[in-house]
């Protein structure tokens, strides 16, 4: 996955001042956008019918919805005004949507790394960080906000996907926008990890044992939770894939799926219910909290 790679709200209501540039236009903008498509569809009328409400083209609708085009306050609140009156939107919604909406033009903090992440990978980042919650499921590696610079720079040697060139800026990408520890705003991660990926020494015993003890460290962190799968439990619902999901304040959770040339969102509730479920499962088919620790431990002392 990429996101091993080149990892690639009230939070959301009021983005963190160091904070601020974690509020990226772009994962705003797809965020104003599913829930305009979401409330317009629960009110069951059409994109013409939308269209009518602010007197543009069915084609604007479609972009607004779609994050194409930045949602204005005044039109959030006349097409929320409208679909409330055919389904049941709280009027607190509206203008928080119609808020964040103003807050889309400010500049974006993954600006410096424009040029190593991919455009398809922009929207991830900036929703992982408008994020208040995440959980992870990795089956070859460990997740992206969890991994050390070192660790980070020995996955890119030899990648078909990054020159070594932009190396160093992809691993300082990695850097900024991991947030597990930070102190003001911290993501709560909760990962579950295949226990053959603490076997797999990456860039070498030193940069591994390192690695291993970064991720020791985080456990002590109560906005951290890290299950170890063994290899005992054959069968369990990550078989069929990793899983990513994003938890915010105030929005409806997405699903991310990765490819080698781009990536998937799950948005339709009913799959993310599923998600949310498989989840759950992993986490209790795994180690617990404790006893992943212990295992970490074991293998930093084999290092």
């Amino acid at each position: 996955m990429l996101e091993h790679v080149v990892d690639m709200e009230e939070g959301m209501t009021d983005p963190r001042s160091d904070g601020d540039r974690r509020a990226d236009p772009n994962a705003l903008r797809f965020l104003i956008g599913r829930e305009l498509r979401d409330a317009r569809e629960r009110a069951k009328k059409s994109q013409r019918e939308a269209a009518e409400v602010l007197d543009c083209t069915q084609t604007k609708i479609n972009y607004l919805e779609s994050g194409r085009n930045q949602q204005q306050p005044e039109e959030i609140k006349a097409l929320l005004a409208f679909y409330s009156g055919h389904t049941q939107i709280d009027q607190v919604h509206i203008e928080r949507l119609a808020s964040l909406a103003a807050q889309a033009d400010q500049s974006s903090w993954l600006a410096p790394f424009g040029d190593v992440f991919p455009n398809w990978f922009k929207i991830f980042v900036g929703l992982e960080g408008l994020a208040t919650k995440a959980f992870s499921y990795e089956q070859m590696l460990l997740p992206g906000q969890l991994q050390t610079a070192e660790y980070a720079a020995a996955l890119l040697e030899g990648n078909l996907r990054v020159a070594p060139m932009d190396a160093p800026q992809v691993v300082a990408a990695r850097i900024a926008r991991q947030r597990v520890a930070d102190e003001a705003d911290p993501l709560q991660f909760v990962a579950v990890i295949e226990e053959y990926v603490l076997d797999r020494i990456v860039g070498g015993p030193a940069v591994m044992r390192a690695q291993l003890e970064h991720v020791l460290a985080l456990t002590e962190r109560d906005n951290v939770e890290i299950h170890v799968l063994p290899v005992s439990v054959t069968v369990h619902d990550g078989l069929d894939g990793e899983i990513m999901l994003l938890d915010f304040d105030h929005a409806q959770s997405i699903g991310y799926i990765e490819y080698p040339a781009g990536a998937i969102y799950v948005q339709q509730q009913d799959q993310i219910a599923l998600y949310k479920m498989a989840a759950d499962r992993l986490c209790k088919a795994a180690l617990s909290v404790s006893e992943s620790a212990e295992v970490i431990r074991s293998r930093i002392d084999t290092l």
